[in-house]
Formats: structure tokens, C-alpha cells, sequence
């Protein structure tokens, strides 16, 4: 599993500079950049699959998850940047792991913007939420994330840092400066909507977070699935 995290992370990092470099040809085939990127992140799972070390259960968990955490933004959409779609995410890494939690990220971006919408901005926010699952999965075991405190904490910075990496793709885009003074505008500019995601992320953890692992726990121990995660 090291060596897969570590494949994971060379090839998020390899797409994230696509993003950068390449922004006019992520512009113009955007959707199929995205489909590529969820193809990419599976490519680990479904090789599990065939070799039967995951089963047909944890397949349709992960989906279910990930519809969810898609799903569940679409409700909040009148209210710019509140949604607990971060907290699914986030809980669920968690509870299963940080591969498990990258394709629930990156997944929830492209499910919920088939009714919100798809542009250029999707993939960028396929690497901000399937990033903020796949941490948030390898603190699992760490103090950070069994105690509540830092559990906020890190759903409180993954709000602002997730503003600050969207505002990015504008700059990238062509549709402004790409200068440090244009990149420091948008952030002060896109405050309250970043704290707003913030305060969301700490609110919904808060409430549900534990609830929410405790049950994917109990899931995992009743039925034997994400076994490989839990032994590591």
C-alpha cells in the first residue's frame, strides 16, 4: 500500500502540473480531462478488484460514498460555498483510507457539477477535494485526526487552502494577471466565501463526524471490507 500512496501522489502532482502548463488544452477538453483523472485514481482499485483483493461490496461503497458527497452540495448551492460535501469526504477518508478517500473527492467534484454545472474549473476541483480525502486518510491513525480539535482544525484550513487553490485556476486560465499582486486580490476578494467553506467544514464535522466513522467502522467490521486499509 506505500508504494501505491506513492504512485498516487507522483500522479496527482503530474496531473496537478497539466493544470498549470497546460491550461488552454485543459480549457477546450476539460470534461475529458476529468473522466481521464477518475479513470486514473480507479486504475489502483480496479487492479485490487481483478486480483480479488477488494471486493464487488467495497466497489459500490466507494460509489455510494461518492454520490453523496456529490449529491449532498446540490441542496446547499443558493449558499455560496456552504455545503457538507468536505465534511463526507473528509469522514469517509477517514473511516476507509486515503486512496478511498482521493476517489471520493475527486469523484463528488464530478458528479455534483452534472447538475451544478462543468467547465474548466472541474478538474481543479477534482485535485482540491480528492487531496483534502487522501491527507485527510493518511492522518487517519494520527492524533490529528482522532481527536475532534484537530479534526476542525484541518476541516477549517482545508476550507481556505481549497479557496486559494481554485482561485489559482483563474490565473492559469488567462482570465487574469498571472502575477503574485492579482493572486493575493482574489484571495482577499474570495475571504468570506473560503470562510464560509470553513466554518461549514467545522460545523458539519462537528455534529456528524463521529457518527458518520462509527458507522463506516462498523460497516467495514460486519461485512470484512477495506480490510487493507485497517491492517496498515
Amino acid at each position: 500500500m506505500a508504494k501505491e500512496k506513492g504512485i498516487t501522489v507522483i500522479g496527482v502532482a503530474i496531473f496537478f502540473l497539466l493544470l498549470i502548463f497546460f491550461p488552454k488544452f485543459i480549457i477546450q477538453h476539460y470534461l475529458l480531462i476529468s473522466i481521464l483523472f477518475i479513470i486514473a485514481i480507479l486504475l489502483p482499485s480496479i487492479i485490487r478488484f481483478s486480483r480479488k483483493n477488494m471486493t464487488s461490496r467495497e466497489m459500490v461503497m466507494l460509489a455510494v460514498l461518492a454520490a453523496i458527497a456529490g449529491v449532498s452540495r446540490i441542496p446547499f448551492a443558493p449558499l455560496p460555498s456552504v455545503q457538507p460535501t468536505t465534511f463526507v469526504i473528509i469522514a469517509s477518508a477517514i473511516a476507509l483510507g486515503p486512496q478511498s478517500g482521493l476517489v471520493i473527492g475527486a469523484s463528488a467534484a464530478l458528479i455534483s457539477n452534472m447538475v451544478l454545472g462543468q467547465g474548466p474549473w472541474t478538474p481543479w476541483q477534482m485535485v482540491c477535494w480528492g487531496m483534502a480525502g487522501f491527507i485527510a486518510g493518511l492522518l487517519a491513525k494520527t492524533f490529528f485526526m482522532k481527536r475532534m480539535t484537530w479534526r476542525l482544525i484541518y476541516g477549517f484550513i482545508i476550507g481556505f487552502i481549497f479557496g486559494w487553490v481554485m482561485n489559482m485556476w483563474i490565473l492559469f486560465s488567462g482570465l487574469g494577471d498571472l502575477t503574485l499582486e492579482t493572486f493575493i486580490l482574489l484571495n482577499i476578494q474570495s475571504f468570506y466565501f473560503d470562510l464560509a467553506h470553513a466554518l461549514s467544514n467545522v460545523f458539519f464535522l462537528l455534529l456528524f463526524s463521529t457518527i458518520w466513522i462509527k458507522i463506516l467502522n462498523r460497516f467495514k467490521e460486519k461485512y470484512g471490507v477495506f480490510q487493507e486499509d485497517r491492517e496498515e
